[in-house]
């Protein structure tokens, strides 16, 4: 039986290195044709016997035979290799077309929303914002407020004292309302209101603090205080921009509002301000919103302000008692127990 030709050994080459599934057997296949005991090896062998213009014939058709066979190999090495990694390509894939599974979106508390809608609606009739300490001293807190030590009126703000005295000798305690923030405000500003005749008009929301816990209340709350002081300011202003609040904020003209008597030592004559509701859940019932009144002459003197040339109105309403009746939300405690069941139903 006859040798086979190089044509053979390039063709059998390509056959059998096309069939190797793996890099390992093409290895093994090469060996049969380019290893020390290959095909094409053993040509190479054989040329010994040949004559010298034999050999640079044969020799020539050999190499191009060579180089045939290993073009063929590197080939298939290439598409192995390609292949190998295209399986763990797909082993490994990702449909980035999918939506991302990013952290999640935080929202706002929904008292903080009803601060900032506050905030909002007093900022579009000119009213600045102030804000101050949650520590507060006592003068501030009470006395410049008409509430002087041994006040029975002091009763109705129990309170958290801190273990350190104010410059008065008295203990310092975490506010009760923002109130101390209007005599701040006013204090600073009273010269503009004198000289240049630029009105007080100032809201004061933040965290206040009462030894107080149920369904309606809590030991720390916040509240937002209002004050207007100029030379012409009567209770009529402070009707008309407080019922005008309450409609922008419950977003219906459809509720009533009343001004009832009541007693605050900071205020003369004082009331509480009532709102009943002509639709919705709550339709036909009374509801107590806040606290205001016309302030009384002493408090407008701890301002540095003349009480018979400057008067006044001021107001302080619970943010959580707004945010609780704006969503018909009946226990307060649900705005502090950071359930997210709770507070998604805000963001």
């Amino acid at each position: 039986m006859s040798a086979p030709s190089l044509e053979q050994i390039i063709s059998q080459a390509t056959a059998d290195f096309a069939s190797c599934a793996d890099a390992p057997s093409l290895e093994n296949a090469k060996a049969k044709y380019l290893g020390k005991t290959g095909a094409v090896t053993e040509l190479l062998k054989g040329m010994a016997q040949l004559s010298p213009d034999e050999k640079k014939t044969r020799g020539a058709d050999i190499n191009r035979a060579k180089d045939a066979i290993e073009a063929t190999l590197k080939a298939r090495r290439e598409s192995l290799a390609n292949d190998a990694l295209n399986a763990k390509l797909a082993s490994e894939s990702i449909d980035v077309t999918l939506p991302g599974r990013g952290r999640g979106v935080g929202g706002i508390h929904p008292v903080i929303q009803t601060w900032q809608r506050c905030e909002e609606i007093f900022g579009s009739i000119g009213f600045d914002v102030a804000d101050g300490p949650e520590i507060e001293a006592d003068w501030y807190n009470f006395t410049a407020l008409n509430n002087p030590p041994n006040h029975p009126a002091r009763s109705m703000q129990d309170t958290f004292y801190v273990d350190m005295n104010g410059t008065d000798g008295l203990p310092l305690l975490l506010r009760t309302h923002t109130s101390p923030m209007q005599v701040r405000y006013a204090k600073m500003h009273a010269n503009e209101l004198t000289t240049k005749g630029k009105a007080i008009k100032v809201i004061a929301p933040g965290r206040t603090y009462r030894v107080d816990s149920d369904a309606t209340h809590s030991p720390m709350f916040h509240q937002i205080e209002g004050l207007w002081i100029d030379e012409n300011i009567s209770f009529a202003d402070l009707k008309g921009v407080y019922t005008d609040f309450l409609r922008r904020f419950f977003e219906t003209v459809a509720l009533q509002v009343r001004f009832r008597p009541s007693y605050f030592p900071f205020t003369e004559p004082s009331a509480e301000i009532d709102m009943k509701f002509d639709s919705g859940p709550l339709k036909g019932k009374w509801l107590e919103i806040s606290g205001s009144g016309q302030v009384h002459p002493t408090v407008v003197k701890n301002f540095g302000l003349d009480p018979e040339r400057f008067i006044g109105f001021a107001f302080g309403s619970g943010l959580e008692r707004l945010t609780m009746l704006k969503h018909g939300i009946g226990d307060l405690r649900l705005f502090f127990e950071g359930d997210l069941r709770f507070l998604k139903q805000f963001a």
